[in-house]
């Protein structure tokens, strides 16, 4: 007995899906039969737009999670205060105490100097060139071999975009104007700013109004214009620099318990990754939307003062952080690693850009 081709495909694929229906409750039921409930916690104040609440936010993120599992994976999100305090992230789930922190991976400098270059670079990768390097770049896999010795995995989570340099209560018009001056600046700019007779402090973001506001620090940098007016910081401070040399990109660092992600099934695992990825680009698409309006309203009706810093002073910045970052990369092996990686992508990114983004951007 013969058939005809339609007929044998029929039954071939009919064929197909019994044997495939047959054989997947097994695997379904052997993946959802365990659920998870994990806590994170977070370096940032309770109703933070992007760092706590909004598109590509930690707890959108939380949400992404639920719905991609059907329920199977529960994140409970804790704001800075909540739980732990604000910058305690680290110490928290690397004990297992906490599965997930978000925050920036900078505010560990203490305890893992190299981190640094896994949030920002003075001088450094803008944000495309960021994604690019630990997306494809290699530099995920550093991020992935950094942390594995202190019970970690970390992957990116969010991104600003490139940032405004600060408030100041007086204006910066040459590079000794940065003597004696009070500031609050986390990362690797914080070290620069220190070699200028900066005394740097590093303040969670709920402190960083009343400080300016009442005279214990001068100058003050966060984000950008969004978030900056909302924290009302022009209140305290009108003149605000432009030039995002310090961060001209920032991430959003999502910090596992690498025992609790190794506990997690594959899809799971997957699940976290495309959660992450996609808060990244959401966030990053959230703030260049919103940071044009607030910016033209702090200059129109709060009498905002946006200016980029001088160029000597600019210049000096640069050559102070070169400077910078070799003396830390002489410190330990793993730093010196991530550095030079790190480098070497920047100048291969900036080959291109030079041909790409550049040109294009000169001529709007």
């Amino acid at each position: 007995m013969t058939l005809s081709r339609r007929n044998f495909l029929t039954t071939a694929a009919v064929s197909s899906t019994a044997g495939l229906i047959m054989g997947a409750p097994a695997v379904v039921r052997a993946q959802s039969s365990e659920t998870f409930n994990w806590r994170m916690t977070n370096a940032y104040g309770p109703g933070s737009p992007f760092y706590v609440e909004g598109p590509g936010s930690p707890t959108d993120f939380c949400r992404k999670v639920d719905q991609l599992s059907g329920g199977r994976m529960k994140i409970d999100h804790f704001a800075a205060g909540e739980l732990i305090p604000a910058l305690e992230g680290f110490n928290a789930v690397s004990s297992g105490t906490i599965e997930m922190n978000a925050g920036n991976a900078y505010f560990w400098a203490g305890q893992v100097p190299a981190a640094q270059y896994f949030t920002t670079v003075p001088f450094g990768l803008n944000t495309q060139g960021m994604n690019a390097w630990l997306y494809h770049g290699g530099g995920q896999e550093l991020w992935d071999e950094l942390y594995a010795s202190r019970g970690l995995v970390a992957m990116p989570m969010g991104n600003t975009g490139v940032q405004m340099t600060g408030w100041f209560r007086e204006p910066i018009e040459s590079i000794a104007d940065l003597d004696g001056l009070k500031m609050r600046i986390p990362g690797l700019a914080g070290k620069v700013y220190s070699e200028l007779g900066v005394a740097v402090r590093l303040l969670p973001g709920g402190e960083i109004f009343p400080a300016l506001e009442r005279g214990v620090i001068d100058a003050a940098e966060f984000v950008g214009p969004f978030q900056d007016r909302r924290m009302g910081l022009h209140k305290a401070a009108k003149y605000y620099h432009t030039t995002g040399w310090h961060e001209p990109t920032n991430v959003t660092e999502l910090m596992i318990n690498k025992q609790a992600w190794e506990s997690l099934p594959a899809d799971l695992q997957a699940i976290v990754r495309t959660a992450a990825m996609a808060c990244n680009l959401e966030s990053l698409a959230w703030c260049e939307a919103v940071n044009a309006d607030a910016l033209k309203d702090l200059v129109e009706n709060e009498g905002v003062i946006a200016e980029p810093l001088p160029a000597a002073v600019v210049d000096e910045l640069k050559r102070v952080t070169a400077e910078v970052l070799e003396e830390m990369a002489s410190q330990d092996d793993e730093t010196r690693k991530v550095h030079d990686a790190f480098m070497a992508f920047r100048d291969k990114h900036a080959s291109w850009a030079a041909v790409s983004e550049k040109p294009f951007l000169n001529l709007t």
